[in-house]
């Protein structure tokens, strides 16, 4: 069984990048896309049971991640809202976990851990 991801990146090359990985290396399908904030949102609330883990960027071409790292706050139990950002600082981990995030990963460093993650969650989903 496949996580199905929402994917929130406003670079087209890391977002390909980030899709190949995923779906390589942790069985996680992109069912969507957006790089703005507003596309994101409408998104979310027009599909909230087609994602079961949404990969958040902070900073997108227009507006915010950490706006929909707060939209996606309303979900349903099990569905997880990961941020993955260059800017991945103390200060912003503790902002993201305030809005709801489950995790946040850094870019340039963390992509093993954010792998390990999707594996894990995707074990849980097929226990469920």
């Amino acid at each position: 069984m496949s996580l199905r991801a929402y994917i929130v990146e406003d670079s087209p090359t890391i977002r390909e990048n980030l899709i190949e990985t995923l779906h390589e290396l942790a069985e996680v399908e992109a069912v969507g896309l957006a790089d703005t904030e507003a596309e994101a949102r409408a998104w979310l609330v027009q599909n909230p049971d087609a994602w079961d883990i949404a990969v958040v960027d902070l900073f997108l071409r227009q507006g915010s991640g950490l706006r929909v790292v707060e939209a996606a706050r309303q979900r349903r139990r099990g569905q997880k809202v990961i941020v993955l950002s260059n800017h991945a600082t103390s200060d912003m981990r503790r902002r993201c976990a305030q809005l709801g995030a489950d995790a946040v990963f850094d870019k340039s460093t963390e992509i093993d851990a954010l792998l390990d993650y999707c594996v894990k969650a995707r074990g849980e989903l097929e226990l469920a």
